[in-house]
């Protein structure tokens, strides 16, 4: 359970949360099954602190009908920018964490949505 995660297994679990923030309807059951078996601490704060940093503005704004989901190189390479400007910079630190409490608000109900189906399943 509590192993260190891959950056292969960091990468698809980062793939699978940023679904959660798609226009259209949520496949909240697939999110569930595509993160079963990692630890769930770990995977709530690439969720919040990781994925949604990145991805929330997607649902802040309008976006075309059509639209089916994010790049999967555009997502990592957006959350590996975002978390090296981080590391380097303090005033980033200190934004990213308020950025991250305000998400953790705002889009609690993400998490508590993916863990209903995951209870489903245990």
């Amino acid at each position: 359970m509590g192993h260190i995660l891959t950056p292969a297994e960091r990468a698809r679990i980062q793939i699978a949360l940023a679904e959660a923030f798609v226009d259209s309807t949520v496949d909240y059951a697939s999110i569930a099954e595509r993160i079963r078996g990692y630890d769930l601490k770990v995977v709530e704060n690439i969720l919040y602190t990781e994925v949604a940093p990145v991805c929330f503005g997607n649902l802040e704004t309008p976006v075309p009908p059509v639209w089916t989901g994010f790049n999967n190189d555009w997502l990592l390479s957006e959350i590996e920018k975002e978390l090296r400007a981080r590391e380097n910079s303090w005033s980033r630190r200190t934004f990213a964490k308020l950025k991250v409490a305000w998400l953790r608000y705002s889009y609690g109900y993400i998490w508590k949505e993916i863990m209903k189906f995951y209870d489903l399943h245990t």
